[in-house]
Parts: structure tokens; C-alpha cells; sequence
């Protein structure tokens, strides 16, 4: 069966009003935003590992590649799996108080994993591949540390889609950098993921195609869509202002 059956059926209407209601909290109560995040993201591999080969979460390790302060972890362990997470960010590991424990976590730059090959049932990755300035570099790393047979989920937002410029908002249709002095201008300080240094411009076109070259690609969606709109996927152009959120599923070998 196609590895995304299962969580289609989850891709529902309802789910993509709730979580879309839960994004104007991302700044104001991260804990808010990213915890219901994160028991999404949860139940979205779990289904992906699910229809994979038909085994539970239970005991499988996730390794989160730029998971920031940790607010996945409690609901991936809450799935059974064993969470790791990666992040290369001091300050952002312990932005959240409490929430990162040394046996969960590890400094380290998601290009360059200090993770042994074929080590992990699968890898994740939410969010980072925008702000990387080599992006699939570390996808390349993600599938490297995968065994066989496992599970890389690499999911980013669309640059050119409705929040490509994260809290710049709709400005950076007018240009990343552009957006980010008139936020500075408003706000008296730079933003948190600012264009050129934290925040790159990755189209879906080049995620698909890098996705392609590994011969591992099994499935690519809209994250936060209905099922009845991942067709815009297949739609060059279109995809670049629809998706906003593209995931890409790859099976390693």
C-alpha cells in the first residue's frame, strides 16, 4: 500500500483549520504552537512507519535534525519512539527550560551528523532545510545515517508560499531582503530568521529534484493540506504558491 494511505486519512479539513489556527502563536506561546506541532508530526510518522512495513512506533529511534528546544520529544516518546534530537544552536536547545535532558539531545550541524551510518529507523527533519544554507547537504546526511529499509522525513516551508518569509509575513514577495529591513524598521531589531543568513530561499522544485536523484523518493505533500489538495504537488509553478509546506519521504537503502 502506498506509504502515505494512512496518514491521508488523518489529512483532513478539520486538522488543517486547527493547526492553522495554532501558527499565530508560534512567537507569542511556542509552547502552545509547537507542542500541538509536534503531537502532529508524531502521529504523521507514525503512520508513515505504519503503512511502511506494518510495524508500531514502539522502541523505533527518531533522529529530529534541528529540533530546537525540544518540544517534540515528549510527543514522539508519548508514540514510543526513542526521540533524539540534533541541534546545533546552544541558546535554542535551552529555550525551552526543562525540555532537553543530555541522553536526548545533541549539539551538532544537521550537514554533519556525528551519527554512525545506517544507525537510526528514521529521520526527521521539520522546518530546518529553509534555514540551511546548504539544504540538501543535509539530506544527503539524513539518509546516510538511515539503515536500510528506514524512514527520512524532510519537511520545509516553500519560499514562495504564504509564510516563505516567516514573521516578515507576505513582504517577502517583495524580496527577502527588503522584508527583513522594513521588520527591523518596525520592530527595532532584526528578525529571528533573517534572509541571507538564517532564512534561504528553497523553491519546491529543488527539493523534489534532489529528492528524485537519490532514487529513494516514496511520496511528496502538502504537510498541512486536505488530501483532496496534494495533487498541487504535481503542479510546477502552482506548487511554489499552494504547497507552503512540502514534505518528502524517502526510503533508505
Amino acid at each position: 500500500m502506498p506509504v502515505t494511505d494512512r496518514f491521508a486519512e488523518r489529512a483532513t479539513l478539520s486538522r488543517s483549520l486547527r493547526l492553522l489556527a495554532q501558527f499565530r502563536f508560534e512567537q507569542s506561546d511556542p509552547a502552545r504552537f509547537y507542542g500541538a506541532l509536534g503531537e502532529d508530526t508524531a502521529e504523521m510518522v507514525a503512520d508513515l512507519c505504519l503503512a511502511t512495513d506494518g510495524s508500531t512506533p514502539a522502541g523505533r529511534t527518531v533522529l529530529d535534525v534541528g529540533g530546537g528546544p525540544g518540544y517534540f520529544a515528549e510527543a514522539f516518546a508519548d508514540k514510543g519512539f526513542q526521540y533524539i534530537g540534533v541541534e546545533p544552536n546552544p541558546a535554542e536547545m535551552h529555550a525551552a527550560p526543562g525540555t532537553v535532558t543530555a541522553s536526548t539531545y545533541v549539539r551538532a550541524s544537521g550537514t554533519a551528523l556525528p551519527i554512525a551510518d545506517d544507525s537510526v529507523d528514521i529521520c526527521l527533519s521539520s522546518n530546518v532545510a529553509e534555514h540551511v544554507r546548504r539544504p540538501w547537504r543535509m539530506g544527503a546526511e539524513m539518509l546516510r545515517v538511515t539503515r536500510p529499509g528506514g524512514l527520512v522525513v524532510l519537511s520545509y516551508t516553500v519560499w514562495l508560499g504564504p509564510f516563505g518569509g516567516h514573521e516578515t509575513g507576505l513582504w517577502h514577495y517583495l524580496g527577502g531582503a527588503r522584508a527583513a529591513r522594513r521588520y527591523t524598521r518596525r520592530h527595532g531589531h532584526a528578525p529571528k530568521n533573517n534572509y541571507g543568513s538564517s532564512l534561504f530561499a528553497v523553491s519546491a522544485a529543488d527539493g523534489l529534484q534532489w529528492a528524485a536523484s537519490t532514487g529513494a523518493l516514496v511520496a511528496a505533500f502538502p504537510r498541512y493540506h486536505p488530501r483532496w489538495a496534494w495533487s498541487l504537488t504535481k503542479v510546477p509553478v502552482v506548487r511554489e504558491f499552494l504547497v507552503s509546506n512540502l514534505v518528502l519521504v524517502l526510503r533508505a537503502s
